[in-house]
């Protein structure tokens, strides 16, 4: 009986992983696809097998998409704007991750007359679409002096993403005993101090998750970086589009799929090396509360 048991319960979990080995396959054949394709010339790809491994593997698309392709009237390949979307993401995600740091220990730990009714409006602005804020941002940064400017897209995807942070944050602290901070207090620790020397120091797993989830979104937008951006400032992606769209001389799949995987590339690293600290900092009271 044990044994028969023991039989069905193998079975299933080899099921289990066939099931999930297929799904995985299926998921991962695109970026095959991609990263084959790119390693082939264009004779290959007209004349060969789509799912075929490069007779003669060759790193020139890469190189092309790198430092030569054609994003529009311009032929100097994803560099340019691939540094462009480097200084809009850092110090976006950095900002961002500050302010929702300290304002959800101020929501969670300090709580005043209309907190709970500006937690409200600030999760609110979690679900606010994109196109709507397109118009009153524009004539904001018209006003500041930053429109078509690196700065510009800075502010924008700060101002945008503050609510995610304080929400990850505030979720997060909630679950940190108040008796903490009530001893701290006691103690003669300020303000500032509770938030430098308790909070902060616990706050390790949420800040893996904000800045993974800031920089994934920031590094893959397109609707502000085509919205607010001018020549010389245009991210990643909007140089992806226009590669994309330009033909000169002919279509040249491989270097939009070289384009296309070093436009992903980032994101992709971040989520290799960090992705099980976001899950452990999801599970660690990230969306709680």
């Amino acid at each position: 009986m044990n044994i028969n048991k023991l039989s069905h319960i193998n079975l299933g979990r080899t099921l289990i992983y066939l099931i999930l080995i297929s799904f995985a396959i299926v998921y991962l054949a695109p970026l095959y696809v991609m990263f084959s394709t790119s390693l082939k010339d264009i004779e290959e790809i007209r004349s060969g097998n789509l799912l075929a491994l490069p007779n003669d593997p060759t790193l020139y698309a890469w190189g092309k998409a790198w430092s030569s392709a054609c994003t529009g009237s311009e032929c100097n390949g994803l560099a340019p704007f691939f540094w462009n979307s480097v200084k809009i993401v850092f110090p976006a995600v950095i900002i961002s991750t500050i302010i929702g740091a300290f304002n959800g220990y101020v929501l969670s730990k300090w709580k005043f007359k209309g907190s709970e009714l500006l937690f409200g409006a600030l999760l609110f602005g979690c679900f606010i679409p994109f196109q709507v804020i397109l118009l009153p941002m524009a004539i904001l940064l018209s006003k500041l002096g930053l429109s078509n400017t690196v700065s510009g897209l800075v502010l924008v995807h700060v101002i945008y993403g503050v609510a995610f942070t304080t929400l990850f944050f505030r979720n997060y602290y909630v679950g940190i005993p108040t008796e903490l901070v009530r001893a701290a207090r006691l103690d003669g620790a300020g303000f500032i101090d509770i938030f430098r020397y308790i909070f902060l120091p616990l706050s390790t797993p949420i800040v893996v998750v904000t800045v993974i989830w800031q920089f994934t979104q920031i590094w893959n937008d397109f609707l502000f970086g085509v919205v607010y951006s001018g020549s010389g400032t245009q991210p990643i992606t909007v140089a992806l589009n226009n590669l994309v769209n330009t033909s000169v001389g002919g279509k040249e799949y491989n270097v939009d799929m070289a384009a296309a995987i070093i436009a992903a590339l980032p994101t992709l690293i971040v989520y290799v090396f960090a992705g099980k600290y976001f899950v452990r900092g999801l599970t660690a009271g990230a969306v709680k509360g």
